[in-house]
């Protein structure tokens, strides 16, 4: 990302991006900011799902990413490490089984399936 924002203030200037001594290649940084951009779309979408449901602010964050990531429980005490996910509303929970089944396919695999392109030929 700091290399693209570097390019716009010199187009000119020629970059080599390094991981430990390894080169990066440009279509592996792209697909790394194109993970990391559908990933924190797919937690604000859901995020914003569970909020309009009528979840908190924290329950709603905290079980998107704990949905999307698989990474346990949540924050708040309704999804937290003392409690589970019972007291929701069922539309809540389909929600959230919706971003665990992306985040457990991987998104891409996923979003690949959204596009007309892929069924067409």
């Amino acid at each position: 990302f700091i290399s693209h924002v570097r390019r716009l203030i010199s187009p000119h200037v020629v970059e080599v991006q390094r991981y430990g001594e390894r080169r990066i290649s440009e279509d592996v940084a792209v697909s790394v900011l194109l993970f990391f951009f559908v990933y924190i779309a797919t937690v604000s979408v859901a995020t914003l799902a569970l909020a309009m449901i009528g979840l908190d602010w924290v329950t709603a964050f905290s079980g998107a990413a704990s949905a999307a990531g698989n990474i346990g429980p949540g924050l708040s005490p309704e999804i937290g490490p003392s409690g589970n996910f019972q007291g929701l509303p069922d539309a809540a929970k389909w929600v959230l089984s919706s971003v665990m089944l992306l985040g457990r396919l991987e998104f891409f695999s996923v979003t690949v399936l959204l596009f007309w392109s892929f069924w067409r030929d």
